[in-house]
């Protein structure tokens, strides 16, 4: 124990955009390829998620950005959880686990009815978050990135 630093969560602002991009390119470009969408999304979240309904969320240790997320609106009562990503060296430290905690606190208080990902399957510790989670595996459909292979979903289970 005594290792675990404190993790605040705080929401979108524009001089934080810089990090979404960052914390993002770094994992595709390890485990996948940025696709046309990512540079568009990454580029400008204002315009994709935030202008849209969205938010983006920031997990920071001291003065670090170390994760984010957003939360972008699919359909009414229907949230997407996306760009969710982990700095490499505060992998392990649950932070993700922060960041999806967080992330179902806040499509609660949106009334949302259910939160839905898609991901890939060799992102073994990522789907396994998702599944303690209460996130369960579900049609695909489709996927605007060739990359996804699962789409999980979560059901918020109302008051």
């Amino acid at each position: 124990m005594g290792m675990e630093r404190e993790v605040e969560l705080v929401a979108f602002r524009r001089e934080l955009a810089p990090h979404f991009k960052e914390l993002n390119e770094a994992w595709l470009e390890k485990y996948f390829t940025i696709e046309p969408k990512d540079v568009e999304v990454l580029g400008d979240p204002e315009a994709y998620i935030i202008n849209k309904g969205g938010y983006i969320y920031f997990a920071r240790v001291g003065n670090e950005i170390v994760g984010t997320f957003a939360l972008i609106p699919e359909r009414e009562g229907v949230y997407e959880l996306g760009k969710m990503a982990v700095k490499e060296e505060y992998q392990g430290q649950n932070i993700g686990n922060k960041l999806l905690q967080y992330c179902l606190e806040e499509a609660r208080a949106l009334d949302a009815a259910k939160v839905i990902l898609y991901s890939n399957t060799i992102l073994a510790p990522a789907i396994h978050l998702y599944k303690k989670w209460g996130f369960v595996e579900v049609p695909m459909g489709a996927s605007e990135y060739k990359r996804s292979n699962i789409k999980m979903e979560h059901v918020i289970t109302t008051k």
